[in-house]
């Protein structure tokens, strides 16, 4: 009778057992449904304009791969390394390992949802608020670090909630990882450690502080940051001055403004608010919440850093994925509540509005329309848009210019360029042109040098009249910079012209030493 018993008992668990797989494989394929069709949307409208000029930065570092750059952290230009030698000069191609990263995140943005006890459909709901936030959805359409960036965070907190809930610490490993990887991408994520520490020491988290398993992730982090971080020490800590610089630059002209305005226009959308605000309150007061408050002050002191700190808008994005799956819980809570007929009304509300947020932030930044014009909706309100225009035609001027000098001129020319993009983009397409590699001062690039022997005559692009005769001999105008579909940017508005010049006024090395800048 015993051994009947035990058999009925056995054979009952299986059968949970199998329905829990069952189960578990239809949200899995629900969430990378969700996944797939924003992978498909990046694929198919990727290729439309043109590389912006943070990607022509990306690039050329690729090409000149080292622990560290200036401007940041090497696993960006590492995955366009693999980028360049896997597609080549393919825009689709070249931007796919940032639809994935993207795609990576809406689906952890769904097990974190299902990890706290959301159904199929509230998981899709959590996927569905950051498919349809501006910030997550720009990062498909351009390579950058901070899509990456946003990835890691996502993973990390994915960690976080496996190690609240399991109370197992070895996940401390796999969150050290997580910051490791994510210093070795951008720097903000020490923003997103600051959050870690702060929720550890104001919850019963703290009791891992004792646990070895906490400590050996700290040393693996390091451990991963550690070649970014002797670089920078050989390097008299230049990030770090080239960090101050922009942070200085964007306040001054007013990029650090409407932080909070940003939260709700920019790292999420309007429409979506209420499932992350939900998810605060979810993580800071709700009874099943308490044991995951660690990601309500991860929150908290990312938002009071980067407010008081006057951080730009989309710093903070990364933090709201894991608020989005909070929401939900309360959301399916808040369903499960009511009538079979207001569940439905609800259910219909939020899909609409999640709809209608996805179709306007698809509006202002994914390219739709393949026409380029001065009439398209998303090149008129897009200005990362704009700056993807305009490239392969300065290429081709500047290989212009190059063809009017004389004999003795071209016997040893070089090309000098005033911010990175412009060598970016004439490094990556000038070789069908014949153009040689730039010489620039922005950024890495001005570790690259000016030549042995430098050069005697200089095309000169992205510099001011002004500038050009005060620091070069006898320059000439030799042609213009643009587009011709009458987009205005920064290429065809601030520094339209193209000199040919002598060397520059100072012997070379001193020029070099007062031409190094950061952009």
């Amino acid at each position: 009778m015993r051994n009947e018993n035990q058999r009925r008992s056995e054979l009952n668990q299986d059968a949970l057992s199998g329905q829990s797989l069952k189960s578990a494989r239809s949200d899995f394929l629900a969430l990378y449904a969700i996944a797939f069709g924003v992978v498909i949307l990046h694929i198919a409208t990727n290729g439309r304009y043109g590389f912006h000029r943070d990607e022509f930065q990306v690039l050329d570092d690729a090409r000149h791969m080292d622990w560290g750059f200036v401007a940041y952290p090497p696993v960006t230009p590492f995955i366009e390394r693999i980028g360049l030698a896997l597609f080549g000069i393919s825009l689709v191609g070249l931007r796919m390992f940032s639809v994935l990263a993207q795609a990576a995140a809406i689906v952890a943005t769904g097990l974190i949802a299902r990890e706290l006890g959301a159904k199929r459909l509230a998981q899709g709901v959590a996927a569905l608020a950051l498919a349809a936030s501006p910030l997550p959805l720009f990062e498909g359409t351009e390579f950058q670090y901070s899509t990456f960036d946003y990835f890691w965070c996502v993973l990390i907190a994915y960690f976080m909630i496996r190690l609240l809930k399991s109370g197992n610490p070895r996940w401390w490993l796999g969150i050290g990882a997580g910051i490791g990887l994510g210093m070795l991408t951008k720097y903000t994520m020490g923003f997103f450690v600051a959050g870690i520490v702060v929720g550890t020491l104001l919850t019963p988290a703290r009791r891992y502080l004792k646990s070895p398993w906490l400590w050996g992730g700290v040393a693996l982090a390091i451990v991963l940051f550690l070649p970014n971080l002797i670089w920078q020490v050989r390097h008299d800590f230049i990030s770090l001055h080239f960090l101050r610089f922009i942070h200085a630059r964007d306040v001054r002209q007013g990029r650090a403004n409407g932080f909070v305005r940003d939260q709700f226009m920019l790292s999420t959308n309007p429409f979506v608010a209420p499932l992350w605000i939900a998810g605060l309150y979810y993580f800071f007061a709700a009874q099943d919440g308490k044991r995951y408050r660690m990601l309500a002050w991860l929150y908290a002191t990312e938002f009071a850093l980067f407010f008081f700190g006057k951080g730009r808008g989309y710093y903070l994005a990364p933090a709201y994925p894991m608020l989005f799956a909070g929401g939900s819980v309360l959301w399916q809570r808040w369903v499960d509540s009511l009538s079979v007929l207001r569940s439905r009304v609800v259910e219909a509300v939020t899909f609409t509005a999640l709809a209608l947020g996805g179709v306007l932030a698809c509006a202002f930044i994914v390219p739709i329309n393949r026409v380029v014009s001065a009439d398209n909706f998303a090149l008129r309100n897009n200005g990362d848009l704009r700056e993807e225009i305009g490239w392969p035609d300065l290429v081709e001027s500047v290989a212009r210019v190059r063809d009017s000098l004389s004999a003795n001129e071209r016997s040893g020319y070089g090309i000098v360029v005033g911010n990175y993009g412009e060598t970016g983009a004439i490094d990556l397409l000038g070789p069908a042109y014949g153009l040689p590699e730039t010489i620039s001062g922005t950024n890495s690039a001005w570790f690259r040098g000016y030549g042995n022997p430098p050069p005697k005559t200089l095309i000169v692009v992205g510099l001011w009249r002004d500038y050009v005769d005060k620091m070069f001999q006898s320059c000439r105008l030799a042609g213009h910079n643009g587009n011709p579909y009458g987009i205005k940017n920064e290429e065809s508005e601030d520094h339209p012209d193209i000199f040919v010049c002598g060397p520059p006024r100072e012997p070379w090395p001193q020029f070099w030493g007062d031409f190094q800048s950061f952009g």
